[in-house]
């Protein structure tokens, strides 16, 4: 079994490298573009796997950041993050590692029908309760976003927050570490990374 170390490689001096892990190539792919457009000092690599772990046989950077993405309407994609993190050294969950859910305005926002009347909640249309991926991040102690990615202007909200983060992961925030986005998580019943 190959497990996904966090240095395998010494870091650029002023690189800094996010892998995205998850099934919605597309929308990783969008989100990548956002996180591109930034404004940053380091030079961002961003890097996506649909599941983990990586092939042996390329020569990959260090790696940073690892963002697992879940998407609420899809139970492979829960399932495809639950075995990737298999895949992942138990060094990383040491701040190197967040989750992302995507699909929660869905969720969240109830549907409007053709006369103006709200439908049903729409969480009940969604394959994974959000509380299965809150608990999951608990389980792992990694900070959890919510984002709707098909929507523009959430993708570069969340895109902006973790290049944030990335650049603490990749130590080019003085007098942050990459601990101390552990202490950003809430006891509350809905952690996220509000304030990063």
């Amino acid at each position: 079994m190959s497990v996904l170390r966090p240095l395998d490689k010494q870091p650029g001096l002023n690189t800094a490298t996010i892998l995205l892990v998850g099934t919605e190539d597309a929308l990783l792919q969008q989100l990548a573009d956002s996180m591109l457009k930034e404004d940053c000092a380091s030079e961002l690599k961003v890097h996506l796997a649909r599941s983990l772990p990586l092939p042996s046989n390329v020569n990959r950077p260090r790696i940073d950041l690892i963002v697992f993405v879940v998407n609420l309407h899809s139970k492979y994609s829960l399932r495809n993050v639950e075995e990737s993190l298999h895949h992942v050294d138990t060094t990383f969950f040491l701040g190197k590692v967040g989750f992302l859910i995507t699909g929660a305005a869905k969720a969240d926002i109830p549907a409007r029908g053709p006369h103006g009347f709200s439908a049903a909640g729409r969480e009940g249309h969604c394959s994974i309760h959000r509380n299965t991926v809150v608990r999951l991040a608990r389980t792992y102690r990694s900070p959890l976003l919510f984002c709707d990615l098909e929507v523009e202007g959430f993708r570069a909200t969340v895109a902006q927050r973790l290049v944030r983060m990335l650049q603490i992961c990749a130590g080019h925030v003085p007098g942050v570490s990459a601990l101390n986005l552990l202490s950003l998580l809430r006891s509350s019943e809905n952690p996220a990374l509000e304030d990063v």
